[in-house]
Formats: structure tokens, sequence, C-alpha cells
């Protein structure tokens, strides 16, 4: 099973799971069923990666995967593809380059470091090197337009948000990087048939991920998902009891086949 963060494993900007969650986390585990966290963010909160263990961890859209401690895959920008990424052309965007271990972030006057900022080693975007960038965040009003023209003209890259629920936010990764792939080489890696695969995502970064999987469920009601979803749980906060009711079944069957 595998599981996008934000909206749907924990709350929007939260830093920890639901008792709940946890609880039936920990039972489907006993049940035999491997965990993954595949996420936007460029790393797990602690509190979440210490209650689920997961077996696998993709962060920055897929684009960097762990399975166990091992790192399978840390895509990272070409020079020209940055360098495109970079002509952004939006005054007074903010603007954050990630590599694995430090923000660059290009700050408008006036305006404050997030909290997650403030969590992470971050230094001015001026002093971002040339390689070794994973993933680069835009946060403006016109960003489908810089969503666009990359689109256009590097159609190979990897363009998520700029759009409901994210319009004043785009991610862009390099290519191949992005959740359904990471998914796959996860499955691969702990040797999981891809027809045993299930994911659960709420938003546009998503997509892929519910695509690939051999069940796809989706969390929230955004219309981009729909199509790609096995089934749907109506809240972030009906998680826990979904999860819950899935390792009954698992262990009613399991009881049987005994």
């Amino acid at each position: 099973m595998a599981f996008d963060l934000d909206g749907t494993l924990i709350p929007d900007a939260g830093r920890a799971a639901a008792p709940d969650v946890v609880d039936a986390l920990g039972r489907l585990r006993a049940l035999g069923v491997q965990l993954a966290i595949i996420t936007g963010r460029d790393t797990p909160p602690g509190a979440v990666r210490d209650a689920m263990r997961p077996h696998a961890v993709a962060t920055n859209n897929g684009g960097r995967v762990l399975v166990g401690d091992d790192l399978h895959q840390e895509a990272s920008f070409t020079d020209a593809d940055l360098e495109a990424v970079l002509a952004h052309e939006l005054p007074g965007a903010r603007v954050v380059l990630f590599t694995a271990e430090t923000l660059y972030v290009d700050l408008p006057p006036g305006v404050e470091p997030e909290p997650w900022m403030l969590a992470r080693s971050f230094r001015p975007l001026a002093d971002a090197p040339r390689a070794g960038i994973l993933k680069a965040g835009y946060y403006h009003p016109d960003v489908a337009g810089l969503a666009g023209r990359l689109r256009e003209g590097h159609p190979h890259l990897v363009l998520t948000g700029a759009q409901a629920p994210y319009p004043q936010f785009l991610t862009v990764t390099p290519q191949g990087a992005h959740k359904g792939a990471a998914l796959s080489l996860i499955a691969d890696a702990l040797g999981v048939p891809h027809d045993r695969t299930v994911a659960f995502g709420d938003s546009d970064n998503d997509q892929a991920m519910l695509e690939v999987a051999a069940f796809g469920v989706q969390v929230g009601d955004l219309p981009l998902l729909t199509p790609h979803a096995d089934a749907r749980v109506d809240t972030q906060a009906e998680l826990g009891a979904f999860l819950h009711a899935w390792a009954d079944r698992m262990a009613a069957t399991q009881t049987r086949d005994w």
C-alpha cells in the first residue's frame, strides 16, 4: 500500500497521522502488507515515519526513492532543463529549489519564511548549485502560464499543480520523476506483483500513482482523480475507518484460509 501524505495519510500541512490511522497501519503491517510513503514533500515528518515504519519512502513527487535504507533513485535536472525552469518570467514569485540536503529559496522582500522552511537548512536561491537539483517549486498567481510554456517547450518535464486544488503553486521535477514510476520501482524492489499494489491519493500529483496501481483509492472529491479511482474515502478524517475495514477483511480471509 502506497500513501500520499498531505490530504491523504495526514491533514494538509500536518506533522502526524491520527491515532486510528496509526493503529490501522499497524494491523495491516502485521497482516503482511508492505507500506510505502510517496509524497511531494522533500522529507516526511519524523513522527509519521516513526509511527508508520514504511518499507519504502519516495519524496519529491517520486524523484528520490529509498527502499529500506538503500537509495534506489535520485533524479536531478540537466543543466539545460534547470535553465528553462528558472526562466520563469514571474515577477515577485517565491521560488524554492530542492537538493537532498538543502532548500534554496528566493523570498520576495518582506515575505517571511514558511514554518516548514525553518525546519530545514535553507539558503538564498543565488547560492544554488547547478547540479543535484531534484525539484523546483513556484508560488505565484500566474503559475499556470509558466506551466503552459514548460509543457510546450519541455514536455518531458513533470509538472503538477497550477490547477485545483493548488492553482497558485507549481512543482517541476525531472523527466520520469513522478509518483507512478516510484510506485512501480518500489513494488519491484519489494517483490510485490504490480497487480497487488494499492495507492491512496487526493491531489493532481497522485494521478500517475492511481493510474499505475492495481487498486486506486481517492481521498476527497477532486474530479481529476475520480476516473482513476476504484474506491473513495470522502474525507481525510475517514481514512482510519477505511483502513480498519480493509484490515478486518484481510484478517477474516486469512482465518478462513487457515
